[in-house]
């Protein structure tokens, strides 16, 4: 990630914390895009991050900014990866990591977070309320809140993935970008680079119709973009086996739906039973073991396919986010029906 080390905010490169996280490989999904249809169908694969997920690259950035700046202690709220990437990051650092999580999240994330050296509380709720505890004690404990767009730097880490769909693509964007939106800060920087590129005139204006996914248990975005809303209301109940979909309310929704609209994209909610029997589509036909929420991107694109909104032309990329590693409870769960004895 660090190769773009230019348009990162990150001063002196002694304060850089890097894992290696970045240039994560952009597959061509040859078979499954032979079922769809769609010769041009690829997988940007950020499981293959440290900590598995794509939240080590706004990590990388927040906690070398976090240094840069002489922060001593960090806190967040996570539904999982992004917990467990501030913690490896903080470690790295030597700083103190601080982690508020739902109680229910995936063990392997809590795991994480305390083998490496975070302090883990489990908060009887939502990532909304983990964050409204990591605000009602911040000031007296003196904690940074790296919390999503509560900073700059996290959205400036998520930008590169941008930069690197621009190189791999020989500097033109792919036509359509399916996105599983939680937080959304990877959509947002995304965006963000685009514009960068422009202004430096390594891409032209056209930009890629930004397809943003959610579940059917929690759709703010999907709700806000079908009534034309610019603000996406609280999503009462929220519920999802892809623990990182599991944000009723994005701090960032305007920003999220401000890139849909402007790139003639959408937001399309799917099925928890429908995203759990994807992962073991993309595995089968491609050999990426996904997350949930990257499995979300398959029914999403089928929907865009039988809504006529994508075509065999299109070069079309599907994001997957993390590792399906950290979901064995869900992914297990998921297929016991049909399991082989």
């Amino acid at each position: 990630m660090w190769r773009y080390r230019n348009m990162l905010p990150v001063r002196d490169s002694a304060n850089i914390v890097t894992l290696g996280e970045g240039f994560t490989p952009t597959l061509h999904a040859a078979r499954l895009g032979e079922l769809l249809g769609l010769p041009r169908l690829y997988i940007k694969d950020e499981s293959l991050n440290p900590t598995q997920s794509f939240k080590a690259r706004g990590m990388s950035t927040a906690v070398s900014m976090a240094k840069e700046l002489g922060a001593r202690r960090v806190a967040v709220p996570s539904a999982g990866n992004a917990g467990g990437a501030l913690a490896a990051y903080a470690a790295r650092a030597g700083l103190e990591a601080h982690v508020f999580m739902p109680g229910d999240t995936p063990r392997a994330n809590v795991v994480e977070c305390i083998r490496l050296g975070a302090s883990v509380t489990l908060v009887d709720g939502l990532i909304t309320d983990c964050a409204a505890e990591v605000a009602r004690r911040k000031d007296e404990m003196g904690w940074f809140d790296v919390s999503t767009l509560k900073e700059p730097y996290r959205v400036e880490g998520k930008k590169t993935l941008g930069y690197e769909l621009a190189e791999f693509f020989g500097w033109k964007l792919p036509d359509v970008i399916v996105y599983p939106t939680g937080g959304g800060t990877g959509l947002i920087g995304m965006w963000k680079a685009f514009d960068e590129m422009e202004q430096m005139g390594w891409i032209g204006s056209a930009r890629p119709r930004m397809i943003s996914v959610q579940t059917e248990g929690c759709a703010p975005i999907v709700r806000a973009f079908e009534t034309g809303e610019r603000f996406a209301e609280m999503f009462e109940d929220a519920r999802t086996v892809a623990s990182g979909l599991r944000v009723p309310r994005a701090i960032g929704d305007f920003l999220i739906l401000d890139a849909v609209r402007q790139s003639g994209g959408a937001a399309l909610a799917v099925s928890d039973a429908d995203l759990l029997e994807a992962v073991g589509e993309i595995g089968r036909l491609e050999g990426v073991f996904a997350a949930p929420e990257g499995g979300a991107c398959l029914p999403a694109l089928r929907q865009l396919l039988a809504l006529q909104t994508v075509s065999p032309d299109d070069s079309i990329v599907l994001f997957n986010t993390g590792s399906g590693i950290k979901y064995l409870e869900a992914l297990d769960a998921g297929h016991s029906a049909g399991r082989q004895h």
